[in-house]
């Protein structure tokens, strides 16, 4: 029957629409620049927050791709479990949807970015998989 969550019309669907296969937990990989986003609040003074995160955009193929293979390894606000590459880094992690972006956000946590030696405007090539 597959796993729970999984929809064969869904999958049967897209598929004809990419008109390619869909990999059922990739990896993917996605290339794209890193941006900072900033609490709207950060320069408010003391007790503000001065928490910055640091995003990659996932969008495309890959986007819908990974949105296919997600039904039942969702967790709250729609994120989807994932496993990382980045370089020689991996982590496990969750995408965040974007209605903006229509894809998902990927946020890159600081130890691997001091590792990689990346930060914010840097393009970097991530390897996704679920």
């Amino acid at each position: 029957m597959g796993e729970p969550g999984y929809d064969p019309e869904l999958i049967r669907f897209l598929r004809e629409e990419l008109g390619e296969e869909i990999a059922a937990g990739g990896p993917w990989t996605w290339t794209g620049p890193i941006w900072l986003w900033r609490p709207k609040n950060a320069d408010a003074g003391p007790g503000a927050s001065a928490t910055a995160w640091h995003f990659l955009t996932i969008t495309g193929d890959v986007a819908t791709q990974l949105r296919a293979a997600a039904p039942g390894r969702s967790a709250a606000w729609g994120s989807v479990y994932v496993k990382v590459m980045i370089g020689d880094t991996a982590w496990a992690t969750s995408v965040f949807p974007s209605k903006e972006a229509g894809g998902y956000l990927l946020p890159i946590k600081a130890a691997v970015r001091k590792k990689e030696r990346i930060g914010e405007g840097d393009v970097v090539t991530v390897q996704i998989s679920l």
